[in-house]
């Protein structure tokens, strides 16, 4: 490995962010170089740097896909040039910002329990997760414009899989409706968080309010008709 990261690195930069200058493919891994070598004041502010410029990047893309690179360098204290020092392109910039989120959420999401009752499990998720899972929305929304498709379709895998999982399991135990299709069930819920967003911006919901509200929502939405209801609990 050289100071710009391994032969491994570069090619998966050439492979999924659409970078055809090699170059640039390795000025990709720079940033990690950085934070392995020695480097005293240097090595702090280049993570100092990047750290501000994925936080940037995750609240204005979250927020706008379409975010440029001048708004991400603004909102972060950096001038285009620094930014462009740590990620040559936008797509490496929304590739790296957009794993971080999805890690994060996943650590998050790992120690929390979603055993047992199917709706005091999702009103757990709700609580833990629901601004992350909006900000990934946005993100991936950004991502879907500069990555390939099976690139999204890996790193959009784990999020996905376990809200799918537990609405799965609540159809199953009589506790989610089947009437109605289990994407339909999903797509309502991240509607409702994304709701919950653009009210909390607009004033018309307080913060701390919006995870009850969003539970008490989806809930309302999940739970079967009784007029449907078999008499072993299942929706007929």
């Amino acid at each position: 490995m050289d100071k710009y990261g391994t032969e491994a690195d570069r090619d998966y930069f050439i492979s999924y962010c659409g970078v055809r200058d090699r170059r640039a493919a390795w000025m990709m891994t720079w940033a990690e170089a950085q934070l392995r070598d020695a480097g005293g004041p240097r090595r702090a502010d280049a993570r100092r740097n990047i750290e501000a410029i994925l936080d940037a990047a995750a609240v204005c893309l979250s927020r706008k896909p379409t975010a440029s690179i001048a708004e991400i360098a603004r909102t972060a204290g950096v001038g285009r040039m620094t930014l462009y020092g740590h990620f040559p392109t936008r797509a490496a910039l929304i590739e790296r910002v957009v794993v971080r989120t999805l890690d994060e959420t996943e650590t998050a999401l790992e120690a929390l329990d979603l055993a047992g009752d199917a709706r005091a499990a999702l009103a757990r998720l709700v609580e833990t997760s629901w601004l992350s899972i909006v900000q990934i929305g946005g993100l991936m929304e950004a991502a879907t414009t500069v990555l390939p498709a099976e690139r999204m379709l890996v790193l959009h895998s784990k999020p996905a899989a376990r809200v799918d999982e537990l609405i799965e399991r609540g159809r199953r135990t009589g506790e989610f409706r089947t009437d109605l299709p289990a994407a339909w069930l999903v797509g309502t819920l991240h509607r409702i968080m994304h709701g919950a967003a653009d009210d909390i911006r607009a004033g018309r919901l307080a913060a701390d309010d919006a995870a009850r509200v969003i539970t008490v929502t989806a809930l309302a939405v999940f739970t079967p008709d009784p007029s449907t209801r078999s008499d072993t609990g299942r929706t007929a």
